[in-house]
């Protein structure tokens, strides 16, 4: 175990609409490395929502979870913190990072990065309601102007906060422009308690070339492994035993997209796993030959049958092409 509790220091990211319970099946099942849900809403689990109760229970999976929390109350927050522990999450996540307009407006994300006492107050808050690791996910700051994320670090391990992670972008870059890595590097050296970077990591070199030099002790991954599945604990294998792997062939692709698309299945059933898989067909094949017409070709189908068809014709001639 190290210091973040777990037995690796690979996290794939929170994503939402992404990394549910099919998503993190498969990566669990490849390997080393930790998961994280999606970001679960405080207010929906306080209306006792179905879908949003879902998300945050986890007791059935056989690995542990990072279960994310977004809101801007604490006391919603402590209840909340209460309830996913005692459905089965490994270690809460507070999501102070997130950037897009619906949650921000509502004064979560990172518009908590703008006013730090309320955000104090909701760590606080949740590491009294439970007896888990809590951690902090927030960025480099609001925008340009507003650099904090060193002070709001502090704030978060004075808070109680067992360990945080940093992305190094504003609120305002959203997911554009290049990451900072010298900001998690500055927060890193401003803190005890372990801090994890994310930005830019998208290959097992680039996880250890993070690593060395923000001195971080975890990397945090997302948009990356979307289609690759694999790269969590390839870059697990590759921190802590120095070993590369060969990238899979289109065979293993194919295989892989197939269990994925089969999870889906079982999890949401068929009417809802054929448009869910779309997104993941495209990710999967986005470095195969004739991608954008399979691609185009694909989302207009509606027919199971007719979707499994097509993915095993492309895979097949992707792979003949490779042999």
């Amino acid at each position: 175990m190290n210091g973040f509790g777990f037995d690796s220091q690979v996290f794939l990211a929170p994503m939402a609409g992404i990394t549910d319970y099919p998503m993190r099946s498969l990566v669990s099942s490849l390997g080393g490395g930790v998961v994280v849900s999606e970001m679960v809403a405080i207010n929906a689990l306080q209306r006792k929502h179905p879908k949003s109760y879902r998300i945050a229970d986890v007791r059935k999976e056989p690995y542990p979870v990072v279960v994310q929390l977004v809101g801007s109350d604490p006391q919603l927050f402590a209840e909340a913190a209460e309830l996913v522990s005692e459905l089965g999450a490994a270690s809460i996540d507070i999501n102070m990072g997130c950037p897009v307009k619906k949650i921000v407006n509502g004064g979560a994300g990172s518009a908590l990065m703008k006013d730090p006492l309320r955000a104090s107050e909701i760590i606080s808050a949740v590491v009294k309601a439970t007896p888990l690791k809590v951690s902090v996910k927030f960025r480099k700051g609001w925008d340009n102007a507003t650099v904090n994320a060193v002070e709001f670090a502090k704030m978060c391990e004075e808070s109680g906060a067992s360990y945080i992670t940093i992305h190094g972008r504003t609120r305002s870059q959203f997911y554009a422009g290049k990451a900072d890595w010298d900001i998690i590097g500055e927060v890193k050296s401003a803190v005890k308690i372990p801090v994890i970077g994310n930005g830019d990591v998208t290959s097992p070199q680039t996880a250890k070339e993070m690593l060395d030099y923000t001195k971080a002790d975890g990397v945090m991954i997302g948009r990356a492994a979307l289609g690759a599945p694999w790269l969590i604990s390839a870059v697990h294998d590759y921190i802590n035993n120095g070993v590369l792997r060969e990238p899979p062939k289109v065979a293993r692709v194919k295989e892989l997209l197939l269990e994925h698309i089969k999870a889906l299945v079982e999890y949401y059933g068929e009417a809802l796993a054929l448009p869910l898989s779309r997104k993941y067909v495209c990710w999967y094949c986005k470095s195969l030959r004739d991608a954008k017409r399979f691609r185009e070709k694909y989302v207009r189908i509606n027919n199971f049958a007719e979707a499994l068809q097509e993915i095993n014709e492309y895979f097949d001639n992707c792979q003949e092409e490779e042999n």
